[in-house]
């Protein structure tokens, strides 16, 4: 099956889910506003600078002020502080680099009031989203990020991806690059360079050249705070980033939106548009690809695990703890070998939910006790192994003498939050319960209500747990309803809908107000 994205456009944003073999493995929200993102080019105006803590605090439009550390100003900042300054003032017409001469860099242990001063106007990027009651963590060592390369300005370095191991193609690599790329732009190299050609290249290079000209041109006359280049959709970077043979469908359920993926999609793919599918089916596409079920058991607290056991995940401000529990699971191999398969489970499964969550900072997981250092290290290496294509930067210490594994994760945007509990249907969460109601007929008396008042496609959606009551035995209520209306009623289970939750709906999918 590969990888699959199923992307589910509403009225307030765009929801992405990135499928592997079926399984949920990436969660993403993708909100009508989407300044702040991690990229994005402000400019920026500093508010105070820090010595005691060597950075800053810069106004760049958010409620909170970001925060650039002397360590992100990046060697050549005193280059893009003066060609920033210079096209503020009109005095640099050009985005070219080709006859700038470069400052020379930062020393690494210096003083951030020596290199900056307050009030001044300043180009940073988002490294980190605004977290918490924090404000944007802020470099000044800006970056593009392409399909196969990320542009470096103000820099000569060719930099190559270090999963790219052959010698070989690393050394080709860098040759072509240094025949196509301009003078004082560096280039990483990413891996799914590996193999291309060089118009491919050579495209992917122009692209991000055509980018900072287009930052420059937004630069020319600005007042800080502005955000002077955006970052591309969250849909289109997961395809930037993503996008390779494994990846067998992508599945959209709004017409314009599946129409401009495919433009994306040739451009930085040509030939792979048709893996573009739009959905049109009466089922929600969350529901009928099995994300919402995989939602409601993998953001709540206990997360179950496919042998009897589970997770139970705690958040702390500090950090996040996951204790590994077996449940009523019982070995006939002994308890330690129980243990064993247990952790085992449980490390695909912790690794699997740290990206979905985007769980970051200090993550403790206490592991079921095991004896054996052999069996340790091999919870090591499977934990180690089921990690390897997360791409956010982590590192993990083996595990300690009480069995518990530490992890470190790189978090640059919010923890993905859903709220998985539901306020119970009969009380509405008061405690209680005015009077019985019979759903079942509550339900067969709306349905009457609006067949005779002439509503045309009529179809119920209820709670699967419904579904089964009114489909249930040879002469079901559905049966019963196709001979009094003469029409067939379909009637769909929904696992995002509440357990006594119903509503109905036409032929086109949108709701009937009662």
């Amino acid at each position: 099956m590969g990888l699959e994205l199923v992307v589910d456009a509403r009225k307030k944003g765009i929801w992405l889910a990135l499928l592997n073999d079926g399984k949920l493995i990436e969660l993403h929200q993708e909100q009508g506003n989407n300044e702040f993102s991690v990229g994005d080019i402000y400019l920026g105006k500093v508010r105070k600078v820090v010595p005691s803590l060597n950075a800053s605090f810069v106004d760049v439009g958010y409620d909170k002020d970001a925060f650039l550390h002397y360590l992100d100003l990046g060697p050549q900042f005193n280059s893009l502080n003066k060609f920033s300054r210079n096209t503020l003032r009109n005095k640099q017409n050009v985005a070219d680099l080709q006859y700038i001469k470069l400052e020379t860099d930062i020393p690494k242990d210096g003083k951030i009031n020596e290199i900056i001063s307050s009030s001044a106007p300043i180009l940073v990027q988002i490294a980190k989203e605004p977290i918490s009651s924090k404000g944007p963590r802020l470099c000044a060592e800006i970056t593009l990020a392409g399909r196969f390369l990320v542009l470096v300005p103000f820099s000569n370095k060719i930099s190559i991806s270090q999963k790219i191991k052959d010698p070989a193609e690393r050394d080709r690599l860098k040759d072509v690059m240094k025949s196509i790329k301009p003078k004082n732009f560096g280039v990483i190299i990413r891996t799914v360079a590996q193999e291309k050609k060089i118009e491919q290249l050579d495209q992917d290079l122009n692209n991000l050249l055509e980018k900072w000209k287009k930052m420059h041109a937004n630069l020319i006359g600005a007042k800080p705070p502005m955000r002077v280049l955006g970052e591309i959709d969250k849909t289109s970077s997961i395809l930037r980033d993503l996008l390779n043979a494994d990846f067998t469908n992508i599945h959209v359920n709004d017409s314009d939106l599946s129409a401009t993926l495919k433009e994306y999609v040739a451009d930085i793919a040509p030939g792979r548009e048709k893996i573009i599918k739009n959905y049109d089916g009466k089922l929600e596409i969350f529901e009928r690809f099995g994300v919402s079920r995989q939602i409601k058991a993998l953001f709540g607290k206990k997360v179950p695990l496919p042998s009897g056991g589970y997770l139970i995940i705690e958040h702390t401000e500090a950090m996040h703890v996951v204790d590994v529990n077996s449940g009523n699971r019982k070995g006939a191999d002994g308890q330690e070998n129980n243990a064993l398969s247990t952790n085992l489970e449980a490390a695909e499964e912790i690794a699997r939910v740290l990206q979905l969550r985007d769980m970051g900072g200090i993550v403790c997981i206490d592991f079921i006790d095991m004896h054996e250092k052999a069996n340790n290290k091999q919870l090591f290496a499977t934990l180690k192994n089921a990690m390897s294509n997360d791409r956010a930067k982590h590192n993990i210490i083996p595990p300690s003498k009480f069995g518990v594994v530490e992890i470190t994760r790189q978090r640059v945007r919010p923890q993905t939050d859903i709220v998985t509990s539901e306020v119970c249907p009969t009380c509405n969460g008061t405690g209680e319960v005015q009077a019985s109601i019979l759903l079942a007929e509550e339900i067969e008396n709306n349905l009457d209500y609006l067949i005779k008042r002439g509503e045309k496609g009529v179809a119920v959606l209820v709670h699967p747990y419904l579904e089964a009551f009114f489909k249930k035995g040879v002469i079901s209520p559905q049966v019963k309803w196709y001979f009094k209306y003469k029409k067939w009623i379909p009637v769909r289970g929904l696992s995002s809908q509440n357990l006594l939750q119903y509503s109905f709906v036409d032929k086109s999918n949108e709701e009937i107000a009662l």
